[in-house]
């Protein structure tokens, strides 16, 4: 008796997918995502305007991107995410499509109906593809945990009420609550 082949799926499939819906690929496994809510939305567009504007105010070489952006994490054909925020500080990585390549900082917003992604698959996916810093923000417990994968030293927990050292950046901290008043 032949056992089942596993499905595997590529990019070519998140990109035929119908239009609107988004999914990310994970090892050639489709996980599909909710449209986000408000306070996710506040939660990363106030992250965004607070690094954009960072790197700006110095005059920074890195980029920063918001959801949909793609990811092209390992540069193969099965594995294909959508960070919440995204920073580029190798702009050799950035084409039309996205970045192909590790970003040098990601953050994403939990979702309550699959926050096991961001702690777990996408954690080891990140550390192993070479992301210098991770931060999960988690809305609904209104924490943030931050792994400095570079050095893997400064794995801490805070609260949105804390100032949270940026590990990429020596002279940015962020507060999250104070971003969402």
């Amino acid at each position: 008796m032949a056992l089942a082949q596993k499905m595997l799926y590529t990019i070519e499939d998140i990109y035929a997918l119908p239009e609107g819906q988004r999914a990310e690929l994970i090892d050639g496994k489709i996980y599909d995502m909710a449209p986000p809510n408000r306070i996710h939305q506040k939660i990363s567009g106030s992250l965004y305007a607070e690094i954009y504007h960072y790197i700006q105010k110095k005059n920074g070489t890195c980029e920063v991107y918001a959801a949909p952006f793609a990811v092209f994490l390992n540069n193969d054909d099965i594995n294909y995410l959508e960070p919440d925020i995204s920073v580029i500080c190798d702009v050799s990585k950035l084409n039309e499509r996205g970045c192909s390549g590790a970003p040098d900082w990601i953050i994403e917003i939990t979702s309550p109906s699959n926050p096991q992604n961001d702690y777990g698959i996408k954690l080891f996916k990140y550390r192993t593809a070479g992301v210098r810093e991770y931060w999960i923000v988690n809305p609904l417990k209104h924490t943030i945990m931050v792994y400095d994968l570079e050095h893997e030293e400064k794995t801490n927990q805070y609260s949105f009420d804390d100032t949270v050292p940026v590990c990429i950046y020596d002279d940015l901290n962020i507060n999250i609550a104070n971003l969402l008043k």
